[in-house]
């Protein structure tokens, strides 16, 4: 029939790398026709074209160095100390981020009625950006800040303001950024820099995600596994699916016979669960299939 005409935003944004193979365009559309209510998963993948640099490599080895652990932040001053300091240089990148092709193609996929949830693994909150609601936010906002004292929550933009306050010699904003809001630094003295405390109790700040090692609250996990229940297939979109606290749902999509679509570069930990694999660009994908 008549090809709907893609809005301008997002040819603009599909115009890096190739166009997306026919064939592969035509599977995902087939998949979408034959699935109504999709429960959709997506990674770091989906946001590269946003300028959010990914964690792994197409074989799901890592690229540059691990991010913090959730141990290390919570029990050494001098590693908060470091955090921080690396974040409020990489933050204002981060909030400069816009939603690309693929946020905005599921967004429409989410108006039709397609999507029954949308669970990322991104802390970016660029679905949101695009008009999704109701995302699970499996790891959390960097948009967000909470006291691990008196759980009180601030804005992330607040924090920047008072960490610049604190650190007016310091770095406090660079394109160089890594997946997690962090950036290299070089060498510099981390004993110098003052991380703020909580404004209302003098405790820890730390940011609303989880970090490595720290575990996803369990009602966020209650409501995704709710989602999956009562789902007809999965999309898997940018995601290597190598930590466990994405790649079970899919493993467990598996065990009850659910079709699984993956759209992603390289291998995943689930490619022998998966039905249907699409090696593609999920922006250029998404935005093609979806019109």
């Amino acid at each position: 029939g008549d090809r709907m005409k893609v809005p301008d935003e997002l040819l603009a944004q599909s115009d890096e790398g190739a166009a997306p193979r026919a064939d592969h365009v035509a599977v995902l559309r087939e998949f979408l026709d034959a699935n109504r209510r999709l429960f959709v998963l997506t990674g770091a993948g989906i946001s590269t074209r946003s300028g959010i640099p990914d964690y792994r490599d197409r074989d799901g080895g890592w690229k540059g160095a691990t991010p913090i652990q959730h141990q290390a932040f919570v029990g050494q001053l001098s590693k908060r100390r470091r955090y921080w300091a690396r974040s409020m240089a990489g933050w204002p990148a981060v909030a400069r981020a816009r939603p690309n092709a693929a946020h905005h193609a599921l967004h429409r996929l989410g108006r039709a009625g397609h999507i029954g949830t949308l669970v990322t693994q991104n802390v970016d909150g660029l679905h949101q950006a695009a008009g999704n609601r109701g995302v699970i936010d499996l790891h959390g906002r960097l948009d967000r800040v909470v006291c691990l004292d008196c759980d009180t929550r601030l804005s992330r933009h607040r924090v920047q303001e008072t960490l610049i306050a604190h650190n007016s010699g310091w770095l406090h904003d660079s394109d160089a950024i890594r997946p997690d809001g962090d950036i290299e630094l070089g060498d510099v003295d981390y004993e110098r820099f003052v991380v703020p405390d909580c404004p209302v109790c003098g405790g820890i700040l730390k940011p609303d995600v989880v970090f490595f090692g720290g575990a996803v609250p369990k009602k966020t996990v209650a409501r995704a596994w709710t989602g999956l229940a009562r789902a007809e297939a999965v999309l898997v979109v940018g995601s290597s699916l190598m930590v466990w606290s994405g790649f079970r749902f899919v493993r467990e999509a598996a065990v009850r016979g659910l079709p699984i679509m993956a759209i992603n570069h390289g291998r995943t930990r689930a490619d022998d669960l998966i039905t249907h694999k699409l090696d593609d660009d999920c922006a250029a994908l998404l935005a093609a299939a979806i019109d």
